[in-house]
């Protein structure tokens, strides 16, 4: 039987989700809880992978199992054993051919910055001193439809068969007192959305022009692009499946 775990996590004491040899991992403590819980050795597979700092508000994993329990009492010996920077948020029986990463449809997610210095929020938001055009901002942003082949936004030396994305959504807004960048695509390369970030930023600041934005990706150099922006202030917000990868019981 395979089910879906969703959950939440806070990124800062963790080197991403997945597991590394000499470091800690999200997907490590959770397979181990896991592992004691169902006295058996359980692997998780995630919807995709975060960097190092990155936090998710919505991430699913699944995992097989031949055991039988409820999924609510899961639920709370998984919430209990885990630290307070994981949180599970739903346990549910899928398909057995369901997939957490490759049936995913889409991925979104937030980057937050604050042009105001807060003492309370330097390590959830990205501090920028300089004043910034968020109007040129987002005309960069809907260029970024244009195209499909993103390997200036991603991380060098890359394993990947392909560096094309589908954006379907990709805006700036104010909101309370933050600047909010939302993407949405069917799939992210490694560090696209902080590379994206740290290039609109440039242009918002007129370090870059808005129309260099298509050499820049016609290049397929990661140098030519902007600075990768901190990883503490990204947010994995909301990863979209199938209405019928849940099972109805």
């Amino acid at each position: 039987m395979r089910y879906f775990l969703e959950l939440s996590y806070n990124g800062k004491a963790y080197h991403g989700w997945q597991n590394q040899p000499n470091a800690i991992s999200v997907q490590e403590v959770i397979e181990k809880v896991l592992s004691i819980i169902l006295k058996k050795q359980t692997v998780i597979v995630g919807a995709g992978r975060t960097d190092t700092g990155v936090h998710a508000l919505q991430m699913f994993a699944h995992f097989d199992t031949d055991l039988s329990f409820e999924e609510d009492d899961l639920l709370y010996k998984l919430n209990s054993f885990l630290p307070k920077d994981i949180a599970i948020l739903d346990v549910f029986k899928v398909n057995d051919e369901a997939h957490a990463r490759f049936d995913a449809l889409s991925r979104e997610y937030l980057y937050r910055i604050t042009l105001k210095k807060n003492v309370f929020t330097f390590d959830e938001v990205y501090y920028l001193k300089s004043d910034i055009d968020i109007d040129k901002m987002n005309e960069a942003s809907k260029i970024l439809y244009q195209y499909k082949d993103f390997q200036c936004f991603s991380k060098s030396k890359t394993d990947v068969k392909t560096y094309n994305c589908k954006i379907m959504h990709a805006k700036w807004t104010v909101e309370n007192n933050e600047l909010h960048f939302v993407i949405k695509a069917d799939r992210f390369l490694r560090n696209m959305v902080r590379a994206i970030v740290g290039t609109m930023i440039n242009i918002g600041i007129g370090k870059i022009d808005i129309n260099n934005l298509h050499e820049i990706i016609k290049s397929k150099n990661r140098s030519e692009a902007g600075f990768s922006v901190p990883a503490h202030a990204l947010y994995l917000t909301k990863i979209e499946y199938p209405k019928e990868i849940k099972l109805n019981e």
